[in-house]
């Protein structure tokens, strides 16, 4: 089988392809070249490049080097402009909306299982393969291919991989889905895999530091978009008493309690952020837990159309959240209701929510709306 390998530079892609080609495989190796560096929007105070473990030239250096060890062809892809009008610009609109967003759905779905894979058929390969943690079954009596989580829950990316259609589905390989990160190295090392040890990517590739605001700053600077910065605005309780000033809606998310810069007789949490007022809404813990939502772009992963009867399913609003019982109404326009059995803590909009039967993706939508 010919397989585009997507290789980033870490040690999990680079393993996945040392296993494809023991398997026989005919693999060629792609790096997908994201940011630009030279936009000088990662930057310190200093205007020094932070440092980053993630699409990094240094990655594109490498993936190359594992590559050539390999022996297996390789070529970057220069994928910038599509980076940064699918991934990058959303990620700061969502900011300026009140919301948190979750940039690596995006740059799944539409970098490496859409603009990849266009170049990997007019390559002649039959399947994409990525270093990511999840599982992939075609069910022969349904003709449909189904998602699941990886055998290792702490590792688990299928929360990452919902807005995958059966078509990128069909395509995919996830040769990782059911090791440990420790198998992983191990299998690196007794190959003697330059990356083997390499450290783990933890941020988000074009904001190493984890300084949101600063790159929304920054960002919108460089653009000539210094108009778009939020300004500071009222933080009041769910009485609408002002309690003191925030300094930009874009330095906050739903369940922050750092950095709020209120004394208070309990821990104030940032309950709700309204766009509209400019006003940051805090409360005590209590307050943060909510059981109805709203989700947009909700893509089922295993229905050809959207069902028309309520679904009981586990559903998941972050990457580190235990998914919880619920019931999800589909309705018009890609949109869904979802209601916990129990309420949840900090659900926040702009990230995404999953639909797991099991260990099966269903699959998901983007928070929009929570309801108190």
């Amino acid at each position: 089988m010919k397989i585009a390998m997507a290789m980033s530079g870490g040690v999990d892609s680079s393993t996945a392809a040392a296993i494809l080609k023991s398997q026989g495989h005919e693999l060629i190796g792609f790096t997908m070249q994201l940011w630009n560096q030279h936009r000088n929007i990662s930057i310190d105070e200093n205007g020094d490049p932070l440092p980053s473990r993630c699409c990094s030239l240094d990655d594109v250096y490498d993936a190359r080097r594992v590559a050539e060890s390999l022996e297996i062809p390789f070529y970057v892809l220069n994928l910038e402009k599509e980076f940064e009008r699918d991934v990058v610009e959303p990620f700061v609109q969502s900011y300026l909306l009140g919301e948190t967003p979750i940039p690596c759905v995006a740059c799944n779905s539409r970098l490496k299982f859409s603009a990849l894979d266009k170049l990997a058929r007019s390559l002649g390969c039959d399947k994409i393969a990525t270093g990511h943690y999840a599982r992939i079954e075609f069910d022969t009596e349904k003709k449909i291919y189904r998602l699941f989580r990886s055998r290792n829950h702490w590792k688990d990316q299928s929360y990452f991989l919902w807005e995958l259609t059966q078509d990128q589905l069909s395509r995919a390989i996830f040769p990782l889905g059911d090791m440990t990160k420790s198998e992983v190295r191990e299998i690196a090392r007794k190959l003697g895999l330059y990356t083997a040890n390499k450290p783990e990517s933890q941020e988000i590739c074009f904001v190493p530091d984890g300084n949101y605001a600063g790159f929304i700053e920054r960002y919108l600077k460089a653009e000539n978009r210094i108009q778009e910065i939020p300004k500071p605005g009222e933080i009041v309780n769910s009485n609408g008493e002002i309690l003191g000033k925030h300094k930009g809606i874009h330095h906050y998310t739903i369940g922050q309690r750092r950095g709020i810069g209120i004394s208070h007789k309990k821990p104030l949490y940032v309950l709700k952020i309204e766009k509209a007022k400019n006003q940051i809404i805090v409360g005590e813990e209590e307050e943060l837990f909510s059981c109805e939502f709203m989700a947009r772009s909700v893509n089922w992963t295993i229905f050809e159309q959207p069902p028309s009867e309520p679904v009981r399913a586990k559903v998941k609003v972050r990457y580190r959240h235990e998914p919880a019982m619920a019931t999800i109404y589909s309705l018009p326009q890609r949109k869904a209701k979802i209601i916990f059995d129990q309420p949840q803590r900090a659900i926040t909009p702009g990230q995404a929510a999953v639909f797991y039967n099991d260990e099966e993706v269903l699959g998901g939508g983007w928070i929009e709306k929570v309801e108190s």
